[in-house]
């Protein structure tokens, strides 16, 4: 064995070593169970760029988006607690409102109109469901309020001109 290939096989048997050390120390184990969300983020993300590399047809777009909402929610929820999921569980609705949104706003064809109206009612559905979330009890405090002070505006309105406003 010349010099050379006797070098390589010194490292490489350091780095098997050191590959073996570290999974008897539970460090690969740590990896897997703290970043596997970058299984499902790294594919939405990676879709998207090869899409604008214009590599693939706009369709992929769903998946796209639908993949990065999710994997940044299971991100949130695998770093914070998966307690937050019980807030933030409208974010899987949203991923289909994202992904369907991007399709058809980058779609090249002119399509059905009702995909860009799904993915704006989606969209708001997500948004009103994690203010209901997050708000929870508050909520109704603000929606009292709100309907407190529309009634007064009204009566202002009525008492100014001695009749309501159309």
């Amino acid at each position: 064995m010349n010099n050379r290939n006797q070098g390589l096989l010194i490292v490489l048997l350091i780095a098997a070593g050191i590959i073996i050390l570290l999974g008897k120390l539970g460090v690969f184990a740590f990896l897997g169970r703290a970043f596997w969300p970058l299984f499902i983020l790294l594919p939405g993300i990676l879709l998207q760029l090869a899409y604008f590399s214009r590599s693939i047809s706009s369709y992929w777009l769903i998946p796209a988006g639908m993949l990065t909402v999710y994997g940044v929610l299971f991100f949130l929820c695998n770093t914070w607690g998966w307690g937050l999921i019980d807030v933030l569980w409208p974010l899987f609705i949203g991923g289909v409102a994202l992904g369907l949104y991007e399709y058809y706003t980058m779609s090249p064809i002119r399509m059905d109109r009702r995909i860009g109206w799904a993915s704006i009612l989606l969209g708001a559905l997500t948004i009103v469901l994690l203010l209901v979330n997050l708000l929870g009890a508050a909520l109704l405090y603000v929606i009292a309020i709100a309907l407190i002070a529309t009634a007064i505006w009204l009566f202002l309105g009525q008492n100014k001109s001695g009749r309501m406003r159309k």
